[in-house]
């Protein structure tokens, strides 16, 4: 099997397994609302079409940036593939009934700040990220770097209004000590620098 189909694969598992993990999260109190995520979501669409290779120009098949990464290099993708998924996995598990899809307020909302989200404040964001980067490195096309770049600026995005809405709905003062001890989205990068 190629690496890459290995990371195709993994993917598909993720999204099935992260769906039906989805059917157990706190009902939800309040909505950001649609029109404060439509950003985020173009971002992320449009990154995983390119991505995966959806859409493609015609001069781009023949010419990518280096051929799609087999052997040793492209097994350290599927590692690395597998560590983004299993980070983002720590997160959702950790998080437990207080996940959404959106951003939303469950009920019993509070700040988490243990396991991975003592690392970073958006964990699960994290973890994509570091899978997507694998898979266009595996790919090596300009589009999939590109689709990575994009889902990676729709995780920013997001999570920028995530903690907009966390900070009023749970109070400024809880979130502001928390952003200011935790990087937002890179492991060991300055807090301070992401805290608003």
């Amino acid at each position: 099997m190629a690496p890459i189909i290995a990371i195709y694969i993994l993917w598909g598992c993720w999204v099935i397994s992260w769906w039906f993990a989805a059917l157990t999260s706190h009902p939800t109190i309040k909505h950001a609302g649609l029109a404060s995520e439509l950003s985020h979501r173009f971002l992320t669409v449009v990154g995983v079409v390119l991505l995966f290779g959806l859409y493609m120009s015609p001069y781009e098949i023949d010419h990518r940036f280096w051929r799609t990464l087999t052997g040793m290099g492209g097994w350290a993708m599927v590692a690395l593939t597998i560590a983004g998924f299993g980070f983002s996995w720590w997160a959702r598990l950790h998080l437990g009934r207080l996940w959404s899809a959106s951003v939303t307020r469950k009920l019993d909302h509070h700040i988490v700040d243990t396991g991975p989200y003592a690392i970073v404040r958006h964990p699960i964001y994290t973890g994509i990220a570091i899978a997507a980067v694998a898979t266009a490195l595996v790919s090596g096309s300009p589009s999939s770097l590109v689709g990575a770049a994009l889902i990676i600026a729709g995780f920013y995005v997001k999570a920028r209004i995530e903690e907009r809405f966390l900070r009023e709905e749970l109070g400024p003062a809880a979130y502001d000590s928390y952003a200011g001890r935790v990087p937002m989205l890179v492991p060991f990068w300055p807090a301070s620098a992401t805290k608003r």
